[in-house]
């Protein structure tokens, strides 16, 4: 496959500082209201979004099912606007050639149940076209669990010299994508659940991880299924979907097709690290239609004069199933400790209860699996010994945080080396996630580095409320 979605890439109460019961009693009433919030769309999804599978449920729906003409329930769907995101990489990061819009003229529902999502070529040549992305960006699978992506589609029905330079395409992204312009992109994880190009009869499923160029995913093409015949998918609806199961060993991405598995990657297939970052965590879904680029160019390109202007891709739903994990410790397991000796590479991912020394923290079983550090607060911090930079520069850093503050809680994660009174070499807000355990990746710039040094995550507030958890860390070249 030719050149891809490159670069997008991630997120902020007052009260005396809570206990472990009230503050749990706070993150029970915001996972009880978001079980409401979640019930809500179901209703609105009606019968459109069918019914879980086995053991899953549901926990986002949208069938599209509002007047003709206008345009998509805001709340649960933001549009991707211009030619990049800010920030990111020109073209969205892969060359094609339109501009995307909220006009209603390009995507909106047409009474009937469905979106549509239709690029248009003006009488000077240029197209627009839409993309659409959740606002949510948290499906992810619970450790031990399952999370399905899945979508009843019709691809544009074109074909031909008509079709060159057509590229529909429904999937998804890592949370951390969303925040810094998928600059991060490809390591936050893309999996890509249907990608067609030049109306060719087909599609392509796809995850993109690891480094780009090359690396162990191959990018820019990534690790594909390569070209599989989808008969009639211009023509008529058809279901796609893709797994994420935390449950077998070794884990698994799935695709299907109307409910076939065609396509299965396993984590044995690339590095632990590479894995984790690409599946562990939140995802956001996206539906566009672009035009142009380096996967229609690697087929014939286009478009061209002959291309046909306004012929939309139709999408009858979009269903998000989640199961509940597997056997989640009642009580903190031992918590990680520090490596033998002291060692430890900047680049993978370091726990945040591997501390070899802390103040004001406390270890919990954390959601994700193993262990968090959590009821942090101003003041408090956590010290990694031997932290090993080498010589090749860092980029930023990323911290997977989840935070159930008050309203006006916030503060600032802090990296400092060698001394907790040294300045910060790099540092990111965060505040209110959507609970104690609602997980997602932040990152943040830090100064170059090399060596080795103790590193201090030190925790800074304006109030003396807990404003964050960390589960764990990573520099990034």
């Amino acid at each position: 496959m030719a050149p891809r979605r490159l670069p997008i890439a991630p997120r902020l109460s007052i009260a005396p500082r809570l206990s472990i019961a009230p503050r749990r009693l706070l993150a029970l009433g915001a996972a009880l209201l978001a079980v409401v919030a979640s019930v809500t769309v179901v209703t609105q999804a009606q019968a459109a979004v069918p019914a879980p599978p086995a053991g899953l449920s549901l926990v986002f729906g949208d069938d599209f099912t509002g007047a003709a003409g206008t345009g998509l329930n805001r709340s649960n769907w933001l549009y991707d606007i211009g030619t990049s995101y800010p920030g990111g990489a020109a073209n969205w990061g892969t060359g094609e050639v339109e501009t995307m819009t909220d006009s209603t003229a390009n995507v909106y529902q047409d009474g009937g149940g469905n979106l549509v999502i239709k690029p248009i070529r003006d009488s000077s040549g240029r197209w627009t076209s839409g993309r659409v992305e959740t606002q949510r960006t948290d499906f992810a699978a619970p450790a031990g669990g399952r999370v399905r992506i899945e979508a009843r589609l019709q691809q544009p029905n074109v074909s031909g010299a008509a079709a060159a330079g057509y590229w529909p395409a429904f999937w998804a992204l890592g949370d951390a994508a969303r925040p810094v312009g998928a600059t991060n992109w490809p390591g936050i994880g893309e999996w890509d659940i249907m990608e067609d190009i030049n109306g060719r009869s087909s599609l392509f499923a796809t995850l993109h991880c690891g480094t780009n160029p090359g690396g162990v995913c191959n990018e820019t093409t990534g690790l594909s299924s390569g070209e599989r015949a989808c008969s009639g998918c211009q023509t008529g609806f058809h279901t796609y979907a893709v797994e994420l199961d935390r449950g077998t060993s070794p884990e698994q991405l799935r695709w299907y097709l109307d409910g076939a598995n065609y396509f299965t990657l396993n984590s044995s297939q690339v590095d632990a690290t590479t894995w984790n970052n690409a599946t562990h965590h939140g995802m956001f879904v996206i539906l566009n239609v672009a035009m142009g680029g380096g996967f229609p160019a690697a087929f014939g390109g286009g478009p061209t004069a002959a291309t046909q202007s306004g012929v939309p891709m139709l999408v009858d739903y979009v269903a998000v199933y989640r199961s509940s994990g597997g056997t989640t410790p009642t009580t903190p397991a031992t918590p990680t400790t520090p490596p033998p000796g002291n060692s430890r590479d900047a680049f993978s991912v370091i726990q945040a209860e591997s501390f070899d020394a802390a103040g004001g923290v406390q270890v919990e079983t954390c959601s994700e699996g193993g262990q968090d550090v959590g009821f942090l607060a101003n003041g408090d911090w956590l010290q990694f010994t031997g932290v090993n930079f080498g010589t090749g520069g860092v980029r930023d850093f990323v911290a997977r945080v989840a935070s159930g503050a008050g309203g006006g809680v916030s503060g600032l994660v802090e990296v400092r080396l060698d001394s907790r009174s040294n300045a910060p070499i790099g540092s990111f807000a965060v505040g209110n996630t959507g609970g104690w355990q609602a997980w997602t990746s932040i990152p943040g710039n830090v100064s170059n580095v090399s060596g080795t040094h103790t590193v201090y995550l030190t925790f800074t507030s304006g109030q003396p409320a807990d404003f964050v958890n960390v589960n764990w860390f990573q520099f990034r070249r």
